[in-house]
C-alpha cells in the first residue's frame, strides 16, 4: 500500500493538505488528536473517490452506459476527483477518466454506425412491407389480405423510424396501399352481396318449381326437368350461406321424392314386364308346336287365338323385345307359307315364293347363330337361350321348308 505521507500532510495547525501537481491543497482541518489519524481518515476518502472510479470504468468499458450519459458521467465524477477533500493519487484517478474519453468516442462511433446499418435495414424493411402491400392491394386476395395487411401494419409499427423525408414517403405509400385495398375489397364485398341476394331469389324460385314437381308421375318430362332445374341451380351461384344451405336441403328433400317415387315404379313396372315376357315366351311355345303344319283350318285358327293372347299380354323389357317378336312372327310367316302353298304348289310363282322362305329362314337362321354368339360372349344367359330356342324351331321349319320346295320342284 503506497504510504498517505507521499500525497499530504496534516500541518501543525491541524490543516490537512494533499499534493497535487499543482502544489498543496487544504482538503480539511483536524485541530486535535493524532496526526496519523487525520491521514487515515482522508485517505479512506481517497479510497472511495477510487472506487467511484472503478465503477464508473468497469460500466463504460461493459457498455451497459450511452455515450452521452458515459460523458456526463466522466465530467462529473472528475469533478469531484478534482476538488475532493481526500488524501492521494488524485492525478492518477483523473488519469484513469480521461482514458476513458476515448473508449466513449469509440464507443460513440459504433452506436451510430449500428445505428446506421438499423436505419438501413428498418428502410429495406419498410421498402419489402410497402412492396407487398401495394401487391395485396393490386391483387383480390380477400380473404386473407386483410389479415396481412394487419400484420404487415404491426410490422411496421416494430421498426424504428427513418429519416424524415424517406420515412414520410414511404408510410404515404404504405397507407395508400391499405386504402386502397380497402376500397377495393369493399367494392368486392359489396358485389358478393349483391350477387349472393340475386342467387337467393334465383334459388328459392328453383325450389318452389322443385316442390311443385315433386309429386308429378310423369316420369320421363319431369325427370327432364329436374335435370333443367339442376343447371340452373348450379349457374345461380352461392346465395348466403346459411340461406344455401336451407334452399339445397329443400330443393334436394323435392327431387329425392320424385326420383325416389319414380324409382318405385319403374321396379314395379320392370316386374310386370318380367312377367309379360314369361307368359309371352308360354304363348310362343303353343305357337311354335302348331308347326310343322298338318291342318291348315286348325293352326290359322290356333294362331288367331295365340295371337289375341300375345297381344293382351302386354309390354316386355326392353332387351327382350326383339327376339320374342321375332319368333313370333316366324311362326306366323311358316302359317302363311304353308295356308299358301295349297294355291301355288304347282305355278312358278309357288316355287319361287317357297324358295324365298327357305332363304329367308337361312338368313334368320344366321342372324340368330351370331345373336346367340354375342350373347354367349357377353354372358347374357337369357339371351342366349332364347335364341337356342328360335334356333331350333327354325332348323325345323327350314327342314319343311326345304321339303315344301322340293314338292314343288318339277
Amino acid at each position: 500500500m503506497t504510504d498517505p505521507a507521499q500525497w499530504g500532510r496534516v500541518g501543525e495547525d491541524g490543516t490537512v493538505y494533499v499534493r497535487t501537481a499543482e502544489g498543496e491543497r487544504p482538503v480539511g482541518q483536524w485541530p486535535e488528536g493524532d496526526p496519523a489519524e487525520a491521514m487515515a481518515l482522508y485517505t479512506r476518502r481517497y479510497e472511495g473517490v477510487r472506487v467511484e472510479v472503478e465503477l464508473l470504468e468497469r460500466r463504460v468499458h461493459g457498455g451497459s452506459l450511452s455515450p452521452s450519459d458515459a460523458t456526463a458521467s466522466i465530467a462529473a465524477l472528475r469533478e469531484n476527483v478534482t476538488g475532493a477533500n481526500a488524501v492521494g493519487d488524485l492525478e492518477a484517478l483523473t488519469g484513469r477518466l480521461d482514458a476513458l474519453a476515448p473508449v466513449v468516442a469509440a464507443q460513440r462511433q459504433e452506436r451510430k454506425a449500428a445505428r446506421a446499418r438499423r436505419l438501413e435495414e428498418a428502410t429495406a424493411a419498410k421498402e419489402r412491407i410497402t412492396a407487398e402491400a401495394e401487391r395485396l392491394a393490386g391483387g383480390s386476395d380477400w380473404r386473407h389480405g386483410v389479415d396481412s395487411m394487419r400484420e404487415l401494419l404491426e410490422q411496421w409499427k416494430m421498426l424504428p423510424r427513418l429519416d424524415k423525408g424517406a420515412d414520410e414517403v414511404l408510410w404515404r405509400r404504405f397507407s395508400a396501399a391499405r386504402s386502397t385495398y380497402s376500397r377495393r375489397r369493399k367494392h368486392h364485398m359489396a358485389e358478393q352481396r349483391e350477387r349472393r341476394d340475386a342467387a337467393a331469389d334465383a334459388k328459392q324460385q328453383l325450389v318452389a318449381e322443385a316442390e311443385a314437381l315433386s309429386g308429378s308421375t310423369d316420369w320421363g318430362p319431369t325427370g327432364r326437368a329436374y335435370r333443367e332445374l339442376m343447371s340452373r341451380w348450379k349457374a345461380a351461384g352461392p346465395a348466403p350461406r346459411g340461406l344455401e344451405d336451407r334452399l339445397w336441403r329443400r330443393f334436394r328433400t323435392a327431387q329425392d321424392a320424385f326420383f325416389t317415387a319414380r324409382d318405385e315404379s319403374s321396379a314395379a313396372q320392370n316386374t310386370q314386364f318380367e312377367a309379360n315376357a314369361s307368359l309371352k315366351r308360354e304363348i310362343l311355345n303353343e305357337a311354335e308346336a302348331l308347326l310343322p303344319v298338318e291342318d291348315m283350318a286348325a293352326a290359322r285358327e290356333a294362331l288367331r287365338a295365340l295371337a289375341e293372347r300375345w297381344e293382351a299380354a302386354g309390354k316386355v323389357p326392353r332387351e327382350q323385345m326383339r327376339s320374342l317378336e321375332a319368333r313370333m312372327r316366324a311362326v306366323e310367316e311358316v302359317v302363311r307359307g304353308a295356308e299358301q302353298k295349297r294355291w301355288t304348289r304347282s305355278s312358278p310363282e309357288g316355287r319361287f315364293r317357297a324358295a324365298d322362305a327357305v332363304a329367308q329362314l337361312e338368313s334368320s337362321l344366321a342372324e340368330l347363330r351370331s345373336r346367340r354368339a354375342a350373347a354367349e360372349r357377353s354372358g347374357d344367359d337369357r339371351t342366349a337361350r332364347d335364341a337356342d330356342a328360335a334356333i331350333a324351331a327354325r332348323e325345323s321349319w327350314l327342314t319343311s321348308a326345304r321339303s315344301a320346295l322340293a314338292d314343288l320342284t318339277p
